[in-house]
């Protein structure tokens, strides 16, 4: 937890330095994540299967920054809607627990609606 205020704060230092609060709204913080989740497809772009032995070294470095702006971004959001990160996923877990009980999905991706009684 103490980790992930120290980042929060220093994504509230490098926005305030910068005058950019104004347009950190939700709405504006959760399409700024929607790209850069986008942008984090690009690298595996043509790939035959995405797999971490198909990316180069500039490819791995490119989604690995990709991936730091989706984090930053969606610390922000978390912080502009007071959203505690650390239970949300907590109580998400469970929930998904629960669509997905371990003995009868194992193996098998289809999405919890599509399995059959």
């Amino acid at each position: 937890m103490a980790q992930l205020d120290e980042l929060r704060e220093m994504l509230r230092d490098f926005t305030r330095e910068r005058d950019w609060s104004r347009f950190h709204t939700p709405k504006n913080l959760a399409a700024a994540l929607s790209v850069e989740a986008s942008e984090l497809l690009e690298p595996f772009t043509w790939l035959a299967s995405g797999d971490k032995s198909e990316l180069d070294d500039a490819k791995l470095t490119s989604v690995r920054h990709e991936m730091a702006d989706v984090f930053a971004y969606l610390i922000m959001l978390a912080d502009a809607l007071d959203a505690d990160l650390h239970r949300a996923l907590i109580e998400k877990m469970a929930l998904n627990r629960a669509k997905y009980p371990a003995d009868k999905v194992r193996g098998d991706a289809r999405k919890y609606s599509e399995y059959g009684e």
